[in-house]
């Protein structure tokens, strides 16, 4: 069963006849014919009463009509949600990120993608690498960033930024004079690690530097690793990303060696061909 079959069959119960119908459809009468043959032959019954004048409907003409309005109309509407989707005029939009992303990259591209395509609804989950791998392989995103690496085999993956770390310290430190320090410098400190592949990379580079950091904290949460510099807790070192916007209490200082970075990612499903939203918000990203 065809959906223009369908749409036939409804245009001739309405015009009760198979000439008005044809004239209304722009085909020949011995074509249509010919299809609701086809149609009836396929549902096993006939579904009109031919008569002289007029057409009239069984029966089963008569139960199939409201159904056959009703496919007809839903078509009609998912045509009309595919089209909105393809050209931005509505769908849905779910970014995972991990934090320093969301909150250092993301928020001017997105105001700028809703200023752009306003009906499209944004859902942003932020999480670490691993669980935004995680959303975006199980289908709950349409599009991660993450710090690379990233599996192959399960995404696509385009390189956003390399971006070198920095250290992080209070206002109030020796070290805020300092415009560059070695990482080897730092080994009778205490740190404030940020949680997440940024602190796999930062605990790596120390051991390389010759000393197990003294760890004084952990989290998560940018916000709380600065205010704990600031306090005075301990030293940051985290990504550049992370090290934007900084309170006054707090001083970025480059770190001279060893040499420190990271690549971020924009990852989707293998195989996958991005949404026409996610391409759009892509395509926003300096």
């Amino acid at each position: 069963m065809e959906l223009y079959q369908l749409g036939y069959f409804i245009q001739i119960a309405r015009q009760r006849s198979f000439t008005r119908a044809a004239e209304r459809l722009h085909m020949a009468q011995p074509a249509l014919s010919q299809q609701m043959k086809n149609l009836e032959a396929e549902l096993g019954t006939a579904l009109f009463i031919r008569g002289r004048k007029e057409i009239q409907l069984t029966a089963a003409g008569k139960a199939f009509l409201p159904r056959a309005e009703a496919l007809l109309t839903q078509a009609e509407a998912a045509k009309a949600i595919v089209s909105d989707v393809a050209q931005l005029r509505g769908g849905k939009l779910v970014i995972a990120a991990i934090p320093s992303v969301s909150a250092c990259l993301l928020p001017e591209v997105i105001r700028s993608f809703s200023r752009l395509h306003g009906k499209v609804e944004l859902q942003l989950i932020e999480d670490s690498s691993e669980r935004v791998a995680a959303s975006v392989e199980s289908g709950v995103a349409d599009v991660g960033f993450l710090q690379l690496p990233a599996s192959k085999a399960a995404f696509e993956a385009l390189t956003i930024i390399t971006e070198p770390f920095m250290l992080l310290v209070a206002k109030s430190h020796a070290l805020a004079k300092h415009k560059e320090v070695a990482l080897k410098q730092l080994a009778t400190e205490s740190f404030i690690f940020y949680k997440g592949r940024a602190r796999d990379t930062a605990l790596e580079a120390c051991r390389k530097a010759g000393f197990e950091p003294r760890i004084a904290c952990e989290s998560g949460e940018l916000e709380t690793v600065r205010a704990l510099v600031a306090a005075g807790l301990g030293l940051a070192v985290v990504p550049q990303l992370a090290g934007g916007n900084l309170p006054k209490t707090i001083q970025a200082i480059t770190i001279r060696e060893p040499k420190m970075q990271r690549q971020i990612a924009a990852v989707w499903q293998k195989g996958s061909v991005l949404s026409p939203a996610a391409e759009a918000l892509l395509k926003l990203i300096p």
